[in-house]
């Protein structure tokens, strides 16, 4: 029910560019799956999608890296590109007015396969991050707002650190432990992995 497609490419933000790896993550059946964070490479992501039809294309949050696939595979596909609009700013920045999404809320539901995908508001990496939680699968998507060993980076535009400690102790560390966290970039871990060391984040500020 959960897979991961690993695509390579550069991220770009405040006049810098950097490498990438980014986990695209597939989630569904074998009739349909929703794509989340669709990066770099669409026909790869196509591939691994295969002949599923393609609910909608969630984007985490609208930091290049995250959302430079999202308009192919969803041309490719004719699937709905879903976004926070709090992410607006982002969006323009690869897309202009040549792409739009439809704007995702806080606690809705997306379902998918017998899934229910709850959408969880995280600011702080992005003004518009978005995690989505799987309670039927233990699982939670958390893009880059939670990865382990802390949260994600907020030393550049339109991110905060005090909103990101905020986001994920109030809304991602009250979920169950045994919860699985799939992150946008890496390693995944747990819940309980990461819940005793958010003092320590704080202390070191990020």
């Amino acid at each position: 029910m959960i897979d991961r497609v690993i695509t390579s490419g550069t991220f770009s933000l405040d006049g810098g560019t950097w490498d990438v790896d980014n986990n695209v993550w597939l989630v569904g059946d074998a009739r349909e799956v929703v794509v989340i964070d669709a990066a770099h490479d669409a026909a790869t992501i196509a591939e691994r999608v295969g002949g599923r039809t393609v609910k909608a294309i969630v984007c985490t949050h609208a930091h290049n890296d995250h959302i430079n696939a999202a308009k192919p595979l969803a041309d490719r596909t004719g699937a709905p590109i879903r976004l926070h609009p709090a992410d607006q700013v982002l969006w323009e920045q690869q897309y202009g007015a040549t792409a739009s999404y439809e704007p995702l809320a806080d606690g809705e539901k997306i379902e998918v396969g017998g899934i229910a995908l709850e959408v969880v508001h995280t600011p702080g990496h992005a003004p518009g991050a978005v995690c989505l939680y799987a309670p039927d699968l233990g699982a939670l998507f958390s893009g880059d707002t939670l990865f382990k060993g802390g949260p994600g980076a907020t030393g550049r535009s339109y991110s905060s650190f005090d909103t990101i400690i905020d986001s994920i102790g109030e809304r991602l560390l009250t979920l169950p432990p045994e919860t699985v966290v799939h992150t946008g970039h890496g390693d995944s871990t747990t819940i309980g992995a990461e819940a005793p060391h958010l003092e320590e984040w704080i202390t070191r500020g990020g």
